[in-house]
């Protein structure tokens, strides 16, 4: 069953998606305003809406509740109370009625603080905290979320903040089954219908080297390399452009690293840091990239170290960079670096 009401349909059986009416509109603005906000920590403390389910943290009771009520699965939501982009998902997301009537109807959405020290029963048996569990399960940037099947398996997962389009796919790619038949990405190219881009419609910023991309490390280099995954006619890579990285705080950074750009669905050839011969379209596959701008950083001998594949803005942005030039991914997490700091 379509998520979409009547008046938007999304037709992915021949890759086109059709807005139309009000609610087309008000969907439109939402998606618009998700990429336009202050991510610094919030002052004021995330509510969570009524209908989030009051569990006892027993993920299996959980399931099971959600099952006997004809529900597709869980909805595990990890966020933070002063988290902007948790802000962004509770106001903007779920400031949208048909999001949250398709939400309620196929699962069930169960909160989780990963900064909390309340018990946590999993899938598996085990017992820990939400903060415990949160980092077991890399919980890196929130909110992040992890789709729950029927059977109690993970059918996607998501890390960070996506704005509406991709939220009401993802919803329905799980609600619908598709999770056990393609990936995401394929899911939402189909329903996207902008995969070919000239090359010139991409952002160009004074860090990016230039081609060929060898970009093999099995023998070490001598700074941390990130790429750039993006594609042409993109929204959220001219907000990126226009604004983070406008800000001399962030782009000087980027001088400090092996700088690439490359166009996600383009067959440009690239020789990755493990030295595999391929194109920057099936590497992006490779990788389960759906969303642009994605940047992956890798470290001096070619190991992934981190991504940020979702909405992204300065203070965010900045926190991974400082971790990153710092070197501290020689000896602990990002999630453990980030606890010794504020948010």
């Amino acid at each position: 069953m379509s998520i979409f009401p009547k008046s938007i349909a999304l037709m992915l059986s021949v890759g086109l998606l059709w807005w139309t009416g009000a609610l087309a509109a008000e969907a439109g603005q939402a998606d618009r305003d998700a990429y336009s906000f202050d991510d610094f920590p919030r002052g004021d403390v995330l509510q969570y809406p009524s209908w989030f389910k009051r569990s006892f943290l027993d993920i299996r009771a959980d399931l099971d509740e959600a099952l006997a009520q004809d529900k597709k699965g869980l909805i595990l939501y990890f966020g933070q109370k002063r988290c902007p982009y948790c802000h962004q998902l509770i106001e903007v997301n779920f400031g949208l009625q048909d999001i949250v009537e398709y939400t309620r109807r196929h699962f069930d959405l169960i909160p989780i603080d990963i900064w909390g020290v309340d018990e946590v029963t999993t899938l598996s048996g085990e017992v820990v905290t939400e903060r415990e569990w949160s980092h077991q399960e890399q919980m890196d940037f929130t909110p992040a979320i992890l789709f729950i099947d029927a059977k109690g398996e993970v059918a996607l997962r998501l890390r960070g903040y996506y704005p509406p389009y991709q939220f009401r796919a993802a919803l329905e790619y799980v609600a619908d089954g598709h999770y056990r038949r393609e990936a995401f990405r394929d899911y939402l190219a189909r329903g996207d219908n902008r995969m070919v881009f000239d090359a010139e419609d991409l952002n160009e910023e004074p860090f990016f080297a230039a081609p060929p991309f060898n970009l093999d490390r099995r023998y070490p280099a001598e700074r941390p390399l990130v790429v750039f995954f993006e594609q042409g006619d993109c929204h959220p890579c001219d907000v990126l452009h226009g604004q983070a990285l406008k800000s001399s705080a962030i782009s000087r950074h980027f001088g400090d690293l092996d700088s690439v750009q490359l166009d996600m669905w383009s067959d440009t050839p690239v020789v990755t840091p493990a030295g595999e011969r391929t194109t920057a379209r099936e590497w992006a596959a490779d990788l389960g990239l759906f969303y642009a701008p994605a940047m992956v950083f890798f470290d001096e001998r070619g190991r992934e170290i981190m991504r940020l594949d979702s909405v992204v803005g300065f203070y965010r942005l900045r926190n991974v960079l400082s971790y990153i030039l710092s070197k501290a991914y020689l000896t602990e997490s990002f999630g453990d670096w980030r606890a010794s700091r504020a948010f």
